[in-house]
């Protein structure tokens, strides 16, 4: 017994040397595993915010794809370069030449060579899903290959020039993505042909193609088509479809074609809407003793509740003032002129704000930032791209003191107490609490300071 008591004890010890050399396999390709996905694979995981790099290829100006001995634009397509692709984090763009055939109305694109179906949405806005689902998807179809199927259809109207499709889908309507999603990357991506491309554009909103039309007949000398409700079928020698983005209303030469920069950009608005100050002063001149101060009114959120008196201490502090609202109806010459004879401007964060366009060189651009720690906000959207557009930049913070959201919360609300906290809720909430709801009342004193410290950096 004694002995059938050893043996029964005895007998787990292979299976525990077993276990052991299975837990050590396992260890080993669990070792072998996370090597391969650490080199291989991305982590589920994503990095805290300050921790991303994103590194931002831009294949748009690249001498491998450009003639330097050709016209200006002319391209060396690689037949084993991809038709599509990323020009960075914001932007795709697709690339062809041969036999095109554009029809529109069924968003298609027969294309002669092709290598396989693409697809792509052209706005610069690839990494926002809410905004890109609001535009129209094309797809680019291969034709005439040994493995082709696709039965093109015939061409109804020819072009010798190339054509050019991008969207006003998405965001565009609001004045501040007019700018950063669509007219600068346009800008920037198709100044260099010289007047000689097609614009064919989708999403069309009657009343945003009249306010733009000037615009574009400086960077085409073709009427823009309506893509998506042409009726012909129009047949091309090249076609490049998106435009590159480099940054919020601003552009990188380096990464250019012609090394175009902001400044060619506010040459061209100044010839498009015949803007006549190149510099602000602080004299106000041509023409007037005092400096121009324009206030950039709103209707909705983020209102001056003290608008009026505003405007009565800023005469005080000798500056010559104007009230202007601009909303999607605002004649856009018009207006352009008015904050071109402006030497300084101001308004609380907002769309309105991107009207700096037309300050002529060395204004000043005030950027009233409501309650809520937005200052992030408000150096990514006016801040870095006044610097590219040679304006001065101020920026008056409102204090709680001077925010109507003391009247929405107690003191010690955690809205009020915290924001900084609400902002990791994400931009719902920083938009729900800050934006949505607040308006503002300048302290007057506070506001006088600021104006003269704007009138001393005038030229």
């Amino acid at each position: 017994m004694a002995m059938k008591h050893h043996l029964a004890r005895g007998r787990p010890e292979p299976r525990r040397v077993g276990n052991a050399a299975m837990v050590v396999t396992m260890l080993l390709s669990l070792c072998v595993l996370t090597y391969i996905k650490a080199r291989y694979c991305s982590t589920p995981f994503p990095k805290a915010a300050e921790e991303l790099e994103v590194v931002e290829i831009d294949e748009d100006y690249d001498s491998t794809r450009y003639k330097m001995t050709g016209p200006i634009g002319e391209e060396d397509f690689d037949p084993s370069r991809p038709t599509c692709y990323v020009t960075s984090k914001r932007s795709e763009r697709c690339a062809a030449v041969g036999d095109i055939r554009v029809d529109g109305n069924h968003s298609k694109i027969y294309i002669s060579p092709l290598d396989k179906e693409w697809k792509t949405k052209p706005y610069a806005r690839r990494h926002d899903a809410v905004a890109m689902d609001d535009v129209r998807e094309f797809t680019l179809v291969p034709f005439g290959g040994a493995n082709d199927t696709a039965v093109p259809p015939l061409c109804t109207r020819n072009h010798s020039v190339p054509a050019f499709l991008f969207s006003s889908g998405g965001f565009a309507g609001n004045l501040y993505h007019d700018y950063t999603d669509v007219l600068v990357p346009l800008f920037t991506s198709t100044n260099h042909f010289g007047g000689e491309v097609q614009f064919l554009l989708s999403g069309i909103k009657d009343w945003w193609l009249d306010k733009f039309t000037p615009l574009f007949r400086q960077l085409s000398r073709y009427d823009v088509i309506d893509v998506d409700n042409d009726q012909e079928v129009h047949c091309f020698p090249r076609i490049f479809i998106g435009a590159t983005f480099h940054r919020a209303m601003g552009i990188d030469p380096a990464r250019s074609p012609g090394g175009v920069t902001v400044a060619d950009f506010k040459r061209l608005l100044r010839r498009t809407f015949r803007l006549e100050r190149a510099v602000a002063s602080r004299t106000g001149a041509p023409r007037r003793d005092k400096p121009r101060l324009l206030i950039i009114s709103r209707k909705s959120s983020r209102r001056f509740l003290n608008e009026r008196a505003m405007a009565h201490a800023a005469a005080l502090a000798r500056f010559d003032v104007r009230i202007a609202e601009p909303d999607n109806h605002t004649d856009m010459p018009n207006f352009a002129r008015l904050v071109n004879s402006a030497d300084v401007m101001m308004g609380v964060h907002g769309a309105g704000l991107t009207n700096m366009v037309f300050l002529p060189s060395r204004a000043v651009l005030i950027q009233v930032v409501p309650f809520g720690g937005l200052e992030w906000l408000t150096r990514v959207t006016f801040k870095d791209p006044a610097k590219d557009m040679g304006v001065s930049y101020m920026e008056y913070n409102v204090s709680l003191d001077e925010s109507s959201l003391k009247e929405l919360y107690p003191r010690d609300h955690f809205y009020l107490q915290h924001p900084y906290d609400v902002h990791k809720k994400g931009w719902d909430a920083i938009k729900t609490v800050y934006l949505d709801k607040q308006n503002v009342m300048l302290n007057l004193t506070k506001l006088t300071n600021t104006l003269e410290e704007a009138r001393s950096i005038l030229p």
